[in-house]
């Protein structure tokens, strides 16, 4: 029965779309398509979210995260002039001529400007937007990242800090929050392929090297059907497929790390390789309290792409990898280590027929690998193996009317293993071996003008857990313009997860999170989420838009915190609760750039019947980003954030309690007395309030053949002593991060 909505909402699915199908009238001879790709000029990257326009037709589109552009129904026999734009390339124009019935193919190149970062308005953008059901999707470029103040280097998990609905616990963290949800809820992607540790250095950094990413599309609720597995939101980082004209390196450094990336050309197609090494720890001190801590870290990724008229037109193959590993070692026998590993490796087939449909095959192995080695330390040993092997498929077709019809499959294949030992003595060894297959189908209608709508559903034929067979996600996203700069927008989806992190929200830094599979005794975590909202685009350059959201999870994997025998749950079921309003205002007109949001929410827990604040709830979030090219190669940038209070658990008092070495072995010295924490409710306190303002100056310049970039960020400029923790154990107050300078310098060859 508990499907018995979702099915009823398939069923009318089904015949909403065959009806349409129907419906789709073959245009006549009189018509033609326009279909191309967006390139840089210096290196063939493809520019995504760009814009292509019309102006005669007052028509146009962007191009998506592959570059592609396609417009349809334009008269045909007929010159046309297009006018195609990107941030920080110069404008371009170009004229074609539309054949009847037939796709015009044309591939544009643009230029970029002498100062990479200047701030451009988008031509025409927000009437190629008129009908995109996009709430709550943010589309992000390396190059708006690189302008904000780094407190070491650009970091694109840090940076969606920043974006409304999304919050952290803090300086200390790389690790985000989306809307009331947990970090393990969120899915980050790399071509397609889910990365387990994204982070570096305890969590402090990513570990995705900017330098190799090309677009960020960020979807922070109520997504579409065509991805699963996650509740609260979607990060898919789509990285550079290298130089197509020359070879060029590019190196740079910072106070924690060297990098260098080569790219060059290949018959028929391009590669690239990216790599970054730690040297030094003195600027993790900032972050870190515990004096110098012994991290050493890697990450490595490479791209071969190849593409061939002779073969196939217009398809590209991409074979790609991703390796990271940390290590914290001290070189002393009674300190714990801590090692993580990722390999992850992906093949991928894209491929534009030449009818307007558009297909990817993806075939990929993740595997995420943690430990801690206890060594003569009171740390329990610890052990997580997660090996992830997925096939996927996605088609996409698009009709003269301007409608799509999205489809696919999914299959992975998952082993997940972990083994630990809680202070007590009670083990820990959950090992699973699972599958699952689960298929989609969305109908995005687009037809009209000033209404769009995103209907589809996910099933999931099979499931990882027990309990996930025969589940049915359906999801609707909407779009109605009231007005040519006024629009409303909404979406509804249901999400389900099988996999969890085992996080102790108590922790402050959450060192260690396994991966496994959900327990068959507990079903698998449902979330139910609506957006509303409104964009409203006030004058040229100005922009105002809101939303609002409302989640409820069932089922929520938590930590048994009364673990006290082996044989006892290592989960129990729990619920959540979140909602809240998001407000945004960005101004863009060279040379010129303002964006300011702000977020009112509430999140709640509930585990054993009790509710309470998860560690990342916060009432109140504000942030100010300003850019301003000052001309002649510099940019200044500057970044405030406040937020309200985090919640935290009150100390009471303290007693002697008598600790067991192991519960079966109650003999003499078999334990020992250590001081007792009593704790008030859990996080019913709330820390003081949180801001901090970071000030940066960018200058590029060219010698010769070379390019230089050097960036000089002043963090924390004020000194604030926003409160980290109070330590229990000698009650002092251990603050986040305070005034410093850093610096970064890149050459590109």
């Amino acid at each position: 029965m508990r499907n018995t909505s979702s099915i009823f909402f398939l069923k009318a699915l089904l015949v909403f779309s065959i009806l349409i199908l129907l419906g789709n009238e073959t245009i006549g001879q009189e018509y033609g398509k326009l279909r191309g790709f967006v390139t840089d000029s210096t290196s063939g990257e493809a520019l995504a979210f760009g814009n292509v326009f019309i102006e005669d037709l007052n028509k146009g589109a962007s191009t998506n995260e592959r570059g592609l552009f396609l417009i349809q129904n334009i008269p045909a026999d007929k010159d046309y002039e297009l006018t195609i734009s990107y941030v920080g390339y110069q404008t371009k124009k170009v004229t074609v001529h539309i054949i009847p019935d037939k796709i015009t193919q044309v591939n544009v190149e643009l230029s970029p400007l002498s100062i990479e970062l200047q701030t451009i308005v988008k031509i025409g953008e927000k009437v190629i937007e008129k009908n995109t059901t996009d709430i709550s999707i943010e589309k992000i470029s390396v190059r708006q990242l690189d302008v904000l103040p780094k407190s070491v280097e650009t970091d694109i998990l840090r940076s969606v800090q920043y974006i409304p609905g999304v919050s952290s616990t803090g300086d200390i963290s790389a690790k985000y929050y989306v809307r009331g949800g947990g970090s393990d809820e969120n899915l980050i992607l790399l071509n397609g392929v889910t990365l387990y540790n994204p982070y570096h250095s305890l969590g402090l950094f990513s570990a995705f090297d900017p330098e190799m990413i090309n677009t960020v599309e960020f979807l922070k609720g109520a997504y579409s059907a065509q991805y699963g597995g996650r509740l609260s939101s979607v990060m898919n980082i789509i990285s550079k497929d290298g130089n197509k004209h020359r070879f060029g390196f590019t190196g740079s450094g910072s106070s924690l790390t060297i990098k260098g990336l080569l790219e060059g050309p290949i018959p028929n197609g391009s590669f690239l390789v990216s790599g970054r090494k730690s040297y030094s720890t003195a600027v993790l001190n900032k972050f870190l309290k515990a004096g110098s801590v012994p991290i050493d870290f890697y990450d490595l990724s490479f791209k071969l792409n190849y593409s061939s008229k002779e073969i196939f037109e217009n398809a590209k193959f991409s074979i790609f990898g991703f390796l990271s590993n940390d290590d914290v070692k001290y070189n002393d026998p009674l300190r714990e280590e801590f090692k993580w590993d990722n390999k992850l490796f992906g093949f991928e087939w894209l491929q534009v027929y030449d009818v307007p449909l558009f297909s990817r095959l993806g075939i990929s192995i993740s595997r995420f690998e943690g430990e801690v080695v206890p060594n003569a330390s009171s740390l329990k040993p610890q052990k997580n193996t997660v090996n992830d092997v997925n096939f996927s498929f996605d088609m996409n077709a698009v009709y003269d009317n301007k409608d799509e019809l999205g489809a696919g499959l999914n299959f992975k294949f998952l082993e997940a293993k972990f083994f630990q030992k809680n202070r007590v003595g009670a083990t820990t060894n959950l090992e699973k071996l699972a599958g699952n297959l689960s298929i989609y189908g969305k109908y995005k209608f687009l037809r009209y003008e000033n209404f769009g709508a995103d209907v589809g559903a996910r099933f999931n034929i099979t499931g990882l857990s027990k309990n996930g067979s025969g589940i049915i996600e359906p999801r609707v996203s909407l779009t109605y313009r009231i007005f040519s700069n006024f629009a409303l927008k909404g979406a509804w989806g249901l999400y389900t997860q099988e996999v969890t992190a085992l996080t102790d929200e108590d922790e402050l830094i959450s060192v260690f999170e396994p991966w496994i599979i959900i327990p068959d005794y507990i079903d698998p975590a449902r979330t139910i989420q609506y957006d509303v909202g409104f964009d409203y685009d006030l004058f040229p350059g100005f922009s105002f838009s809101t939303e609002g959201f409302y989640k409820t999870t069932q089922n929520l994997p938590i930590i048994n915190n009364k673990k006290y025998l082996s044989n006892d749950p290592d989960l129990i079921a729990g619920k959540a609760e979140s909602y809240g309003l998001e407000f945004l205002f960005s101004y863009g007109i060279n040379p010129l750039s303002i964006t300011t949001s702000y977020t009112l929410s509430w999140a709640y827990k509930e585990a054993d019947g009790w509710i309470y604040y998860p560690k990342y709830d916060t009432r109140n979030q504000v942030n100010f980003i300003l850019e301003f090219n000052l001309g002649s190669g510099w940019v200044f940038g500057g970044l405030w954030n406040y937020s309200s209070g985090f919640p935290f658990t009150e100390l009471i008092g303290y007693y002697d309690k008598f600790y067991l070495d192991d519960i079966h072995n109650t003999g003499l010295n078999s334990g020992e007395f250590d001081p007792f924490a009593i704790l008030g409710d859990r996080n019913l306190g709330r820390l003081p309030d949180y801001h901090r303002l970071d000030l940066s100056l960018t200058k590029k310049m060219q010698i010769l053949f070379t390019k230089l970039e050097l960036s000089v960020s002043a963090i924390n400029v004020y000194d604030r002593k926003n409160i980290y923790y109070f330590d229990r154990s000698t009650g002092d107050v251990v603050n986040m991060l305070p005034f410093f300078i850093s610096g970064t310098i890149k050459l590109i060859l």
